[in-house]
């Protein structure tokens, strides 16, 4: 599904290079939910930016699906990042002017697949994640975790190879948290969809089947849910607190 193979990405100043990715190789597999965590500055973001195409990396290569990313040319990049990749972001990114449900449509209008079964596949989704009774409301009108679980929905409806999320609980409560994370579980159940999540909340990435954990630009360890939730979170935190010195 995706492989990131010895990424490297570095910022230029006027007088200094900053390396951010420092050889980053991890697989997700088709189905699976994986998280990526780390301290401020590991490269978390750096590494979304890259595998959603949006900005260039310096070395190494990824490949979605059967497509190396660095062969693309800008039409071919916008088309993947349209047809292939769904995108969750921290701040909902709604459009304020269209309903729920209009919002969730948009991705297939701006891809010009306009078919007969719009609607019907946009009612399915909202139906999945328990947002069908606000189908005529707009973003305005409902909470933060229907909005979330709006662009969850928005994410699905081209049927992409990957669903990207970047920070999707960051700027929710608790109970709304755990709703979007059942609602992209839902998705990976109920639809066979593939999810790679940026966080820094060990609760959501309990979730996931794995957790890569980023430091200076590198893995520093990647763990594999065994056990409950509650034990994967408990061995999270138990890497965060090795990382981080504060062990014991």
């Amino acid at each position: 599904m995706l492989t990131v193979n010895e990424l490297h990405k570095s910022y230029q100043t006027a007088k200094n290079t900053y390396e951010v990715l420092k050889g980053v190789s991890f697989t997700v597999e088709d189905g699976e939910f994986v998280a990526v965590m780390g301290p401020s500055g590991s490269g978390k973001t750096t590494l979304l930016n890259c595998i959603s195409c949006y900005i260039p990396f310096d070395g190494g290569q990824i490949t979605l699906g059967d497509q190396t990313l660095a062969q693309l040319d800008e039409a071919e990049l916008a088309r993947v990042r349209n047809q292939k990749l769904g995108f969750v972001f921290q701040d909902f990114m709604l459009l304020d002017g269209l309903t729920v449900q209009e919002n969730i449509i948009l991705p297939r209008i701006i891809a010009g697949r306009t078919s007969s079964d719009m609607h019907e596949s946009a009612g399915r989704l909202m139906q999945l994640f328990g947002i069908a009774h606000i189908a005529k409301k707009y973003p305005a009108e409902i909470s933060g975790g229907e909005k979330q679980r709006t662009a969850v929905a928005r994410a699905l409806i081209n049927n992409p190879y990957l669903i990207l999320a970047d920070e999707p609980t960051g700027n929710l409560d608790s109970k709304s948290s755990r709703a979007v994370i059942e609602a992209f579980q839902e998705a990976q159940k109920g639809l066979g969809a593939t999810i790679f999540m940026v966080t820094h909340d060990s609760f959501s990435a309990s979730f996931c089947d794995r957790v890569i954990i980023l430091r200076d630009g590198v893995v520093y360890r990647t763990l594999t849910k065994s056990g409950s939730r509650m034990d994967f979170q408990d061995a999270l935190l138990n890497v965060i607190r090795e990382m981080n010195g504060t062990e014991g």
